[in-house]
């Protein structure tokens, strides 16, 4: 015998992951710099999509997350799963997650409970991982890369302003570019739709990726199948990678047919959220790239298990990333851990993104963002940057 196994002394290394109680939650609401999202319905500037999310413990250290969801509703929301949170294990991301969903499902699923549960999630990995001095990649099962390649998610303009949209990314090193909403499909011209297209190829060459975003989950999309299909063959001439969010989000049967007629791949999935969602879009067909995003979906936990159940029936997983420089953060480390995902989205120009950190994110001379072996997530907000977008600062740090 080697060791003991009943009864055995825990070693300095158990000792040091005994149980690290949650003590208190915290919301910081992000304002004044919410980036351009092309809906139909443009938000104040006062308003707030994004959330960070604190998670203090007895221990001392805190883990932070993002919820995609009114800032609003993310507060209420952190009222509503405080007392199921407040003593619980810090060190159990996946088991208090799953916790928070079960006792709320009478609540509704799938809403803003979810959105913030997905900030908690990513918080309480980040605990692990600092508590462990282990990334988050490798908490969550290894890292089969150690860099992704970001593409620039920008807004669509008029053909002949894509060029000057473009330019200043692309002389920042980008190299795979996603262009969306916008004018596209909302003009009743196939022409304008091309047009655009067009510009943006032209802008960033041949050898760039391109990706082009519908946008149909905004408020009353006026086309259906055959603007797709159509569509669809349009952008092949244009070496376009994908072609995210073509339908209503509700469209399964269309999403199904467009799929297998395509020349490009089909991606969505961003506004479905909880990987129960999930399940009839995999097991019939609909997407050749799933895209559930990480601060709306549940977190780590949920998207790692939607990322497995993807690869189970030959679909590929990346991330929708539409959010912050923390949903960045989880979306490269679940890329490192993930075997078949080497891209990540990145908001072109977002301050939520580029200013809430120490130190800034940093493209390689391949356009490639190194995927942090750090602790936890592997960033570091700063207090005084964060503080430019939310009105209680101080508290969201000091717990």
């Amino acid at each position: 015998m080697h060791g003991r196994i009943d009864g055995a002394e825990p070693t300095k290394q158990a000792k040091a992951l005994m149980p690290i109680r949650i003590t208190a939650i915290r919301v910081a609401p992000l304002q004044g710099e919410s980036p351009q999202g092309g809906w139909s319905h443009e938000i104040d500037e006062k308003d707030s999509v994004h959330a960070l999310i604190a998670i203090h413990t007895d221990a001392g250290i805190s883990g932070y997350g993002s919820a995609f969801t009114n800032g609003r509703l993310v507060e209420a929301a952190a009222g509503v799963l405080e007392p199921l949170l407040i003593g619980e294990n810090a060190l159990e991301p996946d088991r208090v997650s799953e916790k928070l969903h079960q006792n709320t499902f009478w609540m509704g699923r799938g809403g803003s409970l979810t959105h913030a549960i997905s900030g908690i999630d990513i918080a309480l990995w980040d605990i692990l991982g600092k508590a462990t001095g282990l990334s988050v990649g490798r908490l969550l099962g290894g890292r089969y890369r150690d860099r992704a390649k970001p593409y620039c998610s920008l807004l669509m303009d008029r053909p002949e302003r894509m060029a000057e949209v473009i330019a200043p990314h692309y002389e920042q090193g980008f190299r795979a570019f996603k262009i969306g909403w916008g004018p596209f499909g909302r003009r009743d011209s196939a022409k304008l739709d091309e047009a655009i297209v067009r510009a943006a190829r032209d802008a960033i060459g041949d050898d760039a990726h391109l990706f082009v975003d519908a946008g149909a989950s905004d408020a009353f999309w006026p086309n259906g199948l055959k603007w797709a299909l159509n569509t669809a063959q349009m952008l092949k001439d244009y070496g376009v990678g994908w072609f995210e969010e073509p339908l209503k989000p509700d469209a399964i049967d269309d999403f199904i047919a467009l799929r297998r007629a395509s020349p490009v791949a089909i991606a969505g999935g961003e506004v479905l959220t909880r990987r129960q969602s999930y399940t009839p879009w995999l097991v019939r067909g609909a997407f050749d790239i799933v895209q559930p995003d990480v601060t709306k979906v549940g977190g780590l936990s949920e998207q790692r298990r939607i990322a497995w159940m993807a690869q189970e029936f030959g679909v590929r997983y990346v991330g929708h990333g539409w959010n912050t420089a923390l949903g960045l953060a989880a979306d490269l480390q679940l890329a490192a851990a993930i075997s078949d995902c080497d891209l990540v989205e990145y908001i072109g120009g977002s301050a939520y993104v580029d200013r809430l950190t120490r130190a800034p994110f940093s493209l390689d001379a391949d356009g490639c963002l190194a995927i942090p072996d750090l602790p936890g997530l592997g960033i570091e907000l700063d207090p005084d940057h964060v503080a430019r977008y939310t009105p209680d600062a101080k508290r969201f740090f000091a717990g």
